[in-house]
């Protein structure tokens, strides 16, 4: 029996790594002669960089960059597999990086990120996964363009101000000093919404709340987005305002096409490429997966999701391990995943479940693979 291990970590209590080691345990407890294949996954999101350089056995660089602010901010970024370079959005322009009284999407830029990607180039790096996420920007991806040699000028002929605010100014960007190793360079964006850069569902409008604006300026930042997708269109040729994913990052997304040449792809679906799960899943007999929380909010790209979805299309059985099950994961038996399995007992403390949490993944593997070879026979 070969049986596929491909969970995602369990928040504040174990590792992918971590939880793959229980899970063969609990299945080996049961059947000895058990082919496991371990593929220790994440989903791209919160945590990318820690992430990868964990599951490929990689490093991490740190320097000083502009933060979201422009204040310095030390932010690092991962290298694995030699020469790729993993970069989170949050570690130069997030939100955990500002107090509250700091929140001002008509102000906050994405410099640092261009100075981040700049350093990594002049180390070598070519191949970048850059994850989206966690900003507290709303500039779609200007002050990285800045950074990176991009001149964005006003009707005088002069740079526009850090932020949001200032993309109103903006009549032309000049790419003739821009960074030439850009076009050496594959830029891969981990990207899990699909909203546009403006309108309705756009930036400013969905997430701009949570960054500090209020109604006013939400409709500001929108408005200045718009101009920008102009000016891009006008200046570059690129038409970004209506891709899926151009809003994610305030806008970043659509900055990344324009100015990185990137492309926006599923962080769930980075990770499987990376592992190759495609082809380990292709042969086996079952999958087991898991996350800390399985609920509504799973079929939004998150690992277990992207893993059922796989596995679906070599009709492989799915089981799910959870610390918690909530709202709305019955959906995912029409997704491809099989059964689900809480590993917490109902007599034990959530505190007593995050402690010993590895115990109860083994307990939870070795009865998910018992039902199963039951079912079997």
């Amino acid at each position: 029996m070969k049986v596929v291990l491909a969970p995602d970590s369990f928040k504040g209590s174990l590792s992918a790594i971590e939880v793959v080691e229980a899970m063969k345990k609990g299945i080996t407890s049961i059947d000895p002669a058990a082919v496991i294949c371990e593929a220790p996954m994440a989903d791209g999101g919160e945590g990318i960089t820690d992430n990868i350089v964990q599951l490929f056995n990689g490093r991490t660089e740190y320097l000083e960059v502009t933060g979201p602010a422009g204040k310095p901010t030390k932010a690092k970024y991962g290298v694995f597999r030699e020469n790729i370079c993993v970069i989170e959005v949050a570690e130069t322009s997030g939100i955990t990086l500002l107090t509250e009284d700091e929140l001002n999407p008509l102000k906050t830029t994405t410099f640092g990120l261009g100075e981040l990607i700049k350093a990594a180039l002049d180390k070598g790096y070519r191949s970048f996964i850059i994850g989206l996420g966690g900003s507290a920007t709303n500039d779609g991806g200007a002050g990285m363009a800045a950074a990176l040699g991009y001149r964005l000028l006003d009707k005088d002929g002069n740079d526009i101000a850090y932020g949001g605010g200032a993309l109103s100014e903006l009549v032309r960007i000049d790419a003739k000093n821009a960074d030439t190793r850009i076009a050496e360079s594959e830029f891969v964006i981990a990207c899990d919404v699909k909203n546009p850069l403006c309108g309705e569902n756009g930036a400013s409008r969905i997430f701009g709340p949570q960054k500090g604006a209020d109604e006013a300026t939400v409709k500001v930042l929108d408005d200045n987005l718009k101009n920008f997708a102009g000016v891009i269109r006008d200046c570059l040729g690129k038409d970004i305002a209506e891709v899926p994913g151009s809003g994610a990052a305030g806008g970043l997304g659509g900055g990344a096409i324009a100015f990185l040449n990137g492309r926006l792809a599923e962080g769930i679906t980075i990770m499987t490429e990376l592992s190759g799960l495609d082809q380990k899943i292709k042969t086996a007999d079952l999958v087991l997966t898991g996350e800390g929380k399985c609920d509504g909010q799973t079929l939004n790209g998150k690992t277990p999701y992207g893993v059922a979805r796989l596995a679906q299309k070599y009709d492989v059985p799915v089981v799910m391990l959870a610390g918690i099950v909530g709202k709305g994961a019955e959906a995912l038996y029409q997704k491809g995943v099989s059964d689900i399995y809480c590993i917490k007992p109902d007599d034990v403390t959530v505190e007593y479940s995050l402690k010993h949490a590895d115990k109860l993944v083994e307990a939870a593997s070795a009865k998910a693979y018992s039902e199963f070879i039951q079912q079997k026979k």
